[in-house]
């Protein structure tokens, strides 16, 4: 089925805002668009699309505020935790959804982490990664991304390990992979639009998105009025800045085939779950396992030590007294 995947919705900065924020500019991005942040999914009438909409402007505004990314890099964060959360919510109680780029590309690795709940978090290895634009004006998210695999992984407690699927990286913009993947690995005809975009002053300006799974025993009826309603749709990022919430969004993109709101599902998109109890407990646990000459070594040089979450940048301190618990430890 010809559904293509979509991606962008970036404005380019001014130079000099692009140089800032290569930086590391430590000022908070904040999200300015009008709709709420929120996850939607619903069935078509005919009961043979499934479609989930997401508007995650203040969720990934969060993630750069955290992370101090550069233009490129926010895009390609943004773009990836906007993903997860269309892959991972409504899933079964507990089961979270990991999606890995690891791509020769500028920026390294990027990951993002979402559950059934439209928690997420997300990292990427270098923050400041912002290669030049593209012909066309737009932030090249793919340079930065390269070629490499993308793989998803799929856990829940009660299973005995994740369920882990791999593709190659195709473009690195994002969603065409994640669409590859889909096809595949879980052998779904998905079609997936993801954006963030950012106005002159690295604000974000929107950011959403929304993935199309057509069932298996759809009319090429139902397939030919997706590809006109999709067709005719903005980017999403205007969407979302021109107003239109994740159900608004959903609607346009199901278009004639309309909506049966009695399968309607809503969820909050939010940042984490980084809680700071389980990361002492985690960070502890890792400090114990450096071995005791090395914890022996820390307290004497430094007396204390400070240890960051990769996701959500939050610094713990331990003091010297739990630097000799954690060696009593060992």
């Amino acid at each position: 089925m010809p559904f293509r995947a979509r991606c962008g919705g970036a404005v380019a900065p001014a130079s000099s805002a692009r140089r800032r924020a290569a930086r590391g500019s430590s000022r908070a991005v904040t999200a300015r668009a009008s709709a709420d942040d929120e996850i939607y999914r619903v069935m078509s009438a005919n009961q043979e699309v499934s479609v989930v909409a997401v508007v995650g402007t203040k969720v990934v505004a969060d993630a750069v505020s955290r992370h101090k990314t550069a233009p490129t890099a926010t895009a390609a964060l943004g773009r990836t935790m906007l993903s997860a959360l269309l892959l991972g919510v409504f899933k079964g109680d507990d089961e979270t959804v990991q999606i890995t780029f690891k791509g020769d590309g500028p920026i390294g690795t990027i990951m993002a982490i979402s559950d059934n709940r439209g928690m997420v978090k997300g990292m990427c290895a270098n923050p400041s990664a912002d290669p030049p634009l593209r012909p066309d004006g737009k932030l090249n998210v793919g340079a930065a991304v390269g070629k490499g695999i993308l793989s998803v992984s799929r856990a829940h407690p009660d299973w005995k390990q994740p369920f882990t699927g791999m593709v190659n990286i195709v473009t690195g913009e994002i969603a065409e992979d994640v669409a590859t993947y889909m096809l595949e690995s879980e052998q779904v005809t998905s079609a997936i639009a993801v954006g963030v975009s950012l106005d002159r002053a690295l604000e974000i300006r929107s950011a959403g998105g929304y993935m199309v799974q057509v069932l298996p025993f759809a009319s090429e009826e139902t397939v030919s009025a997706l590809e006109k309603s999709i067709a005719a749709l903005p980017s999403t990022t205007d969407m979302i800045a021109d107003g239109w919430d994740a159900r608004t969004i959903a609607a346009k993109v199901l278009g004639d085939l309309g909506v049966i709101e009695d399968t309607a599902s809503r969820s909050t998109p939010s940042y984490g779950p980084c809680d700071l109890d389980d990361l002492r407990t985690r960070m502890m646990r890792a400090l114990a396992s450096m071995g005791r000459a090395e914890v022996e070594s820390i307290i004497k040089e430094q007396g204390v030590v400070e240890m960051t979450c990769e996701f959500c940048k939050d610094t713990i301190v331990f003091t010297e007294q739990e630097l000799l618990s954690a060696k009593d430890e060992i």
